[in-house]
């Protein structure tokens, strides 16, 4: 985990990065994890496949939509047809990740005991807040929910863990927390009125950690983001039924 003192100075980018990276465990051999600065079409000709094979391997409808730390296959499942060649993954293009250029998109190396991770664990969340949910993920322009209700209705944790950023620096977020639960999962609390805990606390599930408010958005609101393996999922699977 990156020391709580650089958190403190990291940039906007950094910051999103920082969502991806502390649910950053291995991936086992026929996957990669998506890094800062590739693209599909660069994951694609490093493991010399075909753009068009890594996005049905991957049910990806939109090749621009994959983020810092997702988990792409990159080898044919069981019983596909063969990779397409080098050249034809050369002429594919496309995909951006939501991150800044810079980094090489050939894949680490994995240990061959490592576990694939294609379909995300379980996880026990409870709701953070009362209120009324008014926006639901979509995993587009939507990467969590939004709960609005009264000023101050407290913000609790959704599962036991540990605060590894609190503080204002990511724009668009207002006054957000940012919890990590286990090596997979994180979840982000954003736009409070008030924070209650600070980083490297540990916190128990349904601990009060911040006040709902209005930082950074133009309505009283909650917005809850749940990451597995830096990938945003939809929150709602892992919450119970209301």
């Amino acid at each position: 985990m990156l020391e709580i003192t650089t958190i403190k100075r990291l940039g906007c980018a950094a910051l999103l990065a920082l969502l991806a990276a502390c649910g950053s465990a291995p991936v086992g051999p026929g996957y990669y994890r998506v890094e800062r600065g590739d693209t599909l079409s660069k994951i694609a000709r490093g493991n010399r496949q075909s753009v068009q094979n890594i996005a049905r391997w991957n049910n990806l409808t939109n090749p621009d939509s994959i983020e810092v730390g997702q988990v792409l296959r990159v080898a044919p499942p069981a019983g596909a047809a063969g990779a397409a060649s080098t050249s034809g993954a050369i002429r594919s293009g496309g995909g951006n990740a939501t991150a800044s250029a810079g980094a090489s998109a050939a894949p680490r190396p994995a240990p061959a005991d490592s576990a694939p991770a294609t379909t995300p664990a379980s996880i026990s969340l409870m709701w953070p807040a009362d209120g009324t949910v008014f926006r639901r993920f979509d995993g587009g322009n939507s990467k969590g929910i939004d709960i609005s209700a009264a000023a101050g209705t407290p913000i609790v944790a959704a599962a036991p863990g540990t605060v590894v950023y609190a503080g204002n620096g990511l724009r668009g977020y207002g006054n957000l927390l940012i919890l990590k639960h286990n090596a997979d999962y994180l979840t982000a609390y954003a736009h409070n009125r008030a924070l209650f805990v600070k980083e490297g606390e540990s916190v128990k599930r349904g601990q009060k950690i911040a006040e709902m408010g209005d930082t950074d958005t133009d309505r009283v609101m909650l917005h809850f983001e749940l990451r597995y393996q830096g990938r945003s999922i939809d929150p709602s699977k892992e919450l119970p039924p209301r």
